[in-house]
């Protein structure tokens, strides 16, 4: 599966993913809290629109996020 993922430099125990909706193979990742809240100071520019955008287009781009636990990096 080709995933583009976008973490912060620190590693999560958790992550959001936002699976798309018209390319099973193509979603977006973000490191979280236990309750999926992303902290969007630790991300970069570029991660922070991207999941600025994912949740935007829910529902017509991508699915409902996912929460993923006990993710290792």
């Amino acid at each position: 599966m080709n995933e583009m993922q976008m973490r912060s430099s620190e590693s999560a125990d958790y992550e959001l993913r936002f699976q798309s909706l018209h390319d099973a193979g193509f979603a977006y990742t973000f490191p979280c809290d236990a309750a999926g809240h992303v902290d969007l100071d630790a991300l970069g520019d570029t991660a922070r629109d991207n999941y600025l955008f994912a949740r935007i287009v829910v529902g017509r781009e991508f699915s409902m996020p996912e929460l993923i636990g006990g993710a290792s990096h």
